[in-house]
C-alpha cells in the first residue's frame, strides 16, 4: 500500500467503513491518498463510553502496524477515543472527527447543534466538548434514538435526522449542525436542504484538516514528524 492518510474506523463494521470511505472520496482529488481501515477487534458499534474506551489499545496497535504506510491518521469515531494516546505514540498528524467537526462548525456559525445517535452517547460528547472549552458555543446535543446499525435504514434515519435538526434549529438556536456519528454522511445533503443550515460531516472535516496538516508538514511534534 502506498503511503496514505489512514482513516481508522474503531468499530468492526465494514458497512460503516465503506460509508466513511464514500464520504471522504471527494477529498482524494486533493492529491493525498486516503485509506480507510476497520478495527477488526472493535465492537460492532460504539454507543457508550465503555465501548469507546475498549477500542483504544487495539486501535493503537493497528496504527503502529500501519505506521510505515501512514502519512497521518484520522480517528473516525465521534468522541475521539484514543486521540491523545495516538498523538503520544506518533509524530504524524492525528485528527479526531469530533474535534475537527467542532473546529469547522465554529467557522460556519455562532452556535452549533449536534445530531447524536443514542442518549448514552451524549455524556461522552459533553466531556470532550468541555475539554475543548467550547460549551458556550453549543446550542444542544440531541439523540435520534437510533443505534449505529440502524443508520443504514435510510427512510427512518433520514426523517429522524431532519426532525432532530429542526428541533436544534428552532428550540435550541443552532445555526450550524454537526452529524455526531461517523455513519451519517449519506444524509448530509438532505439535512442541509430540510433545515437550511450548514451541516458538517465529521469524517469529511477531519480528513480535510489532516490533509492540510500533511501538505503543510504540520504536527503536534514537528521535529519528530520532519524526520519520520
Amino acid at each position: 500500500m502506498e503511503r496514505a492518510l489512514i482513516v481508522i474506523n474503531p468499530n468492526s463494521s465494514d458497512t460503516v467503513t465503506n460509508g466513511i470511505d464514500a464520504a471522504v472520496d471527494p477529498l482524494r482529488t486533493l492529491g493525498v491518498p486516503i485509506h480507510c481501515a476497520t478495527l477488526a477487534e472493535g465492537p460492532p458499534a460504539i454507543e457508550s463510553q465503555r465501548q469507546a474506551d475498549l477500542t483504544v489499545a487495539p486501535m493503537l496497535a493497528l496504527a503502529e502496524r500501519l505506521e510505515p504506510q501512514a502519512l497521518g491518521y484520522v480517528i473516525a469515531c465521534f468522541g475521539d477515543p484514543g486521540l491523545h494516546a495516538l498523538r503520544d505514540q506518533t509524530g504524524l498528524p492525528v485528527v479526531g472527527i469530533q474535534e475537527a467537526a467542532v473546529a469547522a462548525a465554529l467557522q460556519l456559525g455562532q452556535r452549533f447543534g449536534i445530531v447524536s445517535i443514542l442518549p448514552a452517547s451524549i455524556p461522552r460528547h459533553m466531556r470532550s466538548l468541555g475539554a475543548m472549552g467550547v460549551l458556550n458555543r453549543l446550542a444542544g446535543d440531541r439523540a435520534l434514538g437510533l443505534g449505529v446499525a440502524q443508520l443504514s435504514d435510510a427512510r427512518t434515519t433520514k426523517q429522524a435526522m431532519i426532525d432532530t435538526g429542526k428541533v436544534l434549529r428552532e428550540l435550541d438556536g443552532a445555526d450550524v449542525l454537526i452529524m455526531g456519528c461517523a455513519g451519517m454522511a449519506a444524509y448530509r445533503a438532505a439535512l442541509e436542504d430540510a433545515t437550511g443550515l450548514p451541516v458538517v460531516d465529521p469524517c469529511q472535516a477531519a480528513a480535510a484538516q489532516a490533509i492540510g496538516q500533511i501538505t503543510l508538514s504540520l504536527s503536534h511534534r514537528p521535529k519528530e514528524a520532519a524526520h519520520a
